[in-house]
């Protein structure tokens, strides 16, 4: 299946400076949440609860188990991504060769990374930031893969071949069933544990 997602023409709320500003501030002050600044607006995700936490849990190992020589990295790690690399993401998880963020700050250059991974949360931004925004911005740095694990739909969701508007081929399938993640990431999961970790 072929889809691309639609951009809108939206005025900045910040300069990408601002946002830095105000983000490492707010996190120092409270840990409970983690700044974003996707498309040109501020978003805010809520601390992962603990079913959040057993999926990260279960990707890293499935990856671990493939023998992937990709390094696995998560929670926290920021990345300067959409146009013109002016937009600020953390995504749940990154899988990119080990050694790849050595000697970067707070907003890592993506260049290398395979893959980037985003659990869905019960707040009311997940749908725009998980499944609107972030598919554009992360196809858009050429990332090749954007994996969704959507706990709402029970669905993990594969993004590749990008462009500099989206994703153009992108495959869902029920958790339960078996996936083949594309190269570069070349990993198949199996998410039937997925199932224990939904409301």
């Amino acid at each position: 299946m072929t889809v691309m997602a639609e951009r809108t023409a939206r005025t900045a709320q910040m300069t990408v400076e601002e946002f830095e500003e105000i983000a490492k501030a707010a996190e120092k002050l409270n840990d409970a949440v983690r700044f974003e600044f996707i498309d040109g607006r501020i978003g805010v995700k809520g601390v992962p609860d603990g079913d959040h936490g057993e999926i990260i849990r279960w990707l890293v190992e499935q990856c671990i188990r493939s023998g992937s020589r990709l390094g696995v990295y998560s929670a926290d790690l920021g990345l300067r991504v959409g146009e013109y690399r002016n937009g600020r993401a953390k995504p749940d998880v990154v899988l990119a060769p080990k050694g790849t963020f050595a000697g970067q700050g707070d907003w890592a250059d993506p260049d290398h990374v395979a893959m980037v991974v985003e659990v869905t949360s019960y707040d009311s931004d997940t749908h725009r930031r998980d499944r609107v925004e972030k598919p554009v911005a992360y196809a858009a740095e050429g990332i090749p893969v954007y994996l969704l694990i959507d706990r709402d739909a029970c669905t993990l969701t594969v993004h590749s071949d990008h462009s500099p508007r989206g994703y153009r081929d992108i495959h869902s399938v029920e958790f339960g069933a078996t996936l083949a993640l594309p190269k570069p990431v070349d990993i198949e999961l199996d998410t039937g544990e997925l199932k224990d970790y939904v409301r």
